[in-house]
């Protein structure tokens, strides 16, 4: 018996420096997410509950966490760009949505207009010379991996367009089916109908969005995103948000979505980057979309972004990048997806509408009035568009043209189905 008693003690001295380990580095977390939430959830002017859960805290655009960057310190502020493609109407300040007609037939696009609205539009409005964060909660951190990967993509997750290997696919979860044009771009712009795709699980999301790319997909590449998504672990829902994102280092380092680290510089008091948009497009009924335009300022290099007719939102400063400091070389608009086939079988998330290309208006999910802006800052049809998906038989991809709709494409689908175990 008393040959026990040194093992006890080691036992319960074992488990008590387990214990005493464990709640250190829960305590040493919290303490990091603390510090995290107070780096990005600025003092408000005044604060929105929005209806859909969210808080929308109106910060003074010079209190914004790009200005945590020490790149940007002494950064002044652009209100707006020098100069902007040659096609927009700045008299039209609205943001709006058509409910349309099948552009194959006769009909034309509907006089009926509706407003984009996001949830918080209907609670109050943020003062001039702030702009709406949507606030961090320590809730939306704990979902993340870690403090440090919150609010990021992980690093295999463009479309990779020369492999269509089924091992890759597997490793890397990321699915696509995309238009993209090769060359020399200073910006891209499409409209985009909006869904609100069925999410399989949590960690998985499903966007729709715009890629301006440069650099080699190694660990350089650069990346300006922006578009429309559904992602529980980001937001702790699955309401369809518009977002955006960026990164100088291919995923690893640097960039985040929206403003959940220094980057990207707001300079609209009305829209909210992660907000929740309505209304949404209807299988078989009224179809919903957005307008996005992003372009290269060839005054001073600043990548900046529109949002509907009019509303333009911010910019990315030139100093973040390397290759986009010049041109875009690669340009891709379409849908991601991620795929974690946890059950051994291909996931039921969807993409866009949830229904394949081939169904066409009303039904499937489409890009329309594709263009790119040229080196003389003029927006026109891009002359090569090819299409991409590595596996067709769960997401495809089909593009037409005509005059209405100009270069356009239908995308999407179910996910797993009997064609995509």
């Amino acid at each position: 018996m008393s040959e026990m008693k040194p093992v006890f003690r080691f036992v319960v001295v074992l488990y008590m420096l387990t214990a005493a380990s464990l709640c250190y580095a829960g305590r040493s977390r919290k303490v990091e997410i603390m510090k995290h939430l107070n780096r990005l959830n600025k003092r408000p002017v005044k604060s929105i509950e929005s209806p859909d859960g969210d808080i929308i805290d109106c910060v003074r655009v010079s209190h914004q966490p790009a200005f945590d960057n020490p790149f940007l310190k002494n950064h002044t502020i652009k209100m707006r760009p020098n100069y902007q493609p040659n096609w927009i109407n700045n008299n039209n300040n609205d943001i709006k949505v058509s409910s349309m007609m099948n552009p194959s037939k006769d009909g034309e696009l509907s006089s009926e207009k509706e407003t984009m609205t996001q949830f918080w539009n209907s609670y109050g409005k943020c003062p001039k010379g702030t702009i709406p964060v949507r606030r961090t909660k320590k809730e939306d951190v704990l979902r993340a991996s870690s403090v440090k990967r919150y609010g990021k993509k992980s690093s295999s997750t463009f479309a990779q367009l020369n492999s269509i290997d089924p091992d890759l696919i597997n490793q890397n979860g990321h699915q696509h089916a995309i238009a993209y044009a090769q060359g020399e771009f200073y910006g891209a712009k499409a409209t985009m109908n909006v869904w609100n795709p069925k999410i399989h699980q949590s960690n998985e999301f499903s966007l729709s969005q715009i890629w301006l790319l440069g650099g080699s997909f190694a660990s350089d590449l650069n990346s300006i995103e922006a578009g429309w998504q559904v992602s529980p672990d980001l937001y702790g829902d699955n309401n369809t948000r518009l977002f955006i994102y960026w990164t100088s280092d291919a995923y690893q380092a640097t960039g985040c979505y929206n403003l959940l680290c220094s980057g990207f510089i707001q300079t609209n008091n009305e829209i909210a980057l992660g907000g929740s948009i309505s209304p949404i497009s209807q299988l078989d009924g009224s179809q919903y979309d957005i307008t996005i335009l992003i372009w290269k300022d060839p005054d001073e290099g600043n990548w900046w972004m529109q949002f509907g007719n009019g509303k333009v939102l911010g910019y990315w400063p030139a100093t973040l990048f390397s290759y986009l400091t010049e041109s875009a070389s690669l340009i891709e608009w379409g849908g991601e997806v991620v795929n974690t086939a946890s059950d051994g079988q291909h996931t039921t998330t969807q993409m866009g509408s949830g229904q394949f290309p081939q169904e066409g208006f009303s039904k499937a999910s489409y890009f329309r009035n594709i263009q790119i802006v040229d080196e003389s800052n003029s927006l026109r049809d891009p002359k090569d568009l090819n299409t991409f998906s590595e596996q067709s038989n769960c997401y495809d991809v089909k593009t037409d043209s005509n005059g209405k709709w100009g270069s356009h494409f239908y995308y999407g689908g179910p996910g797993r189905n009997p064609n995509c175990p």
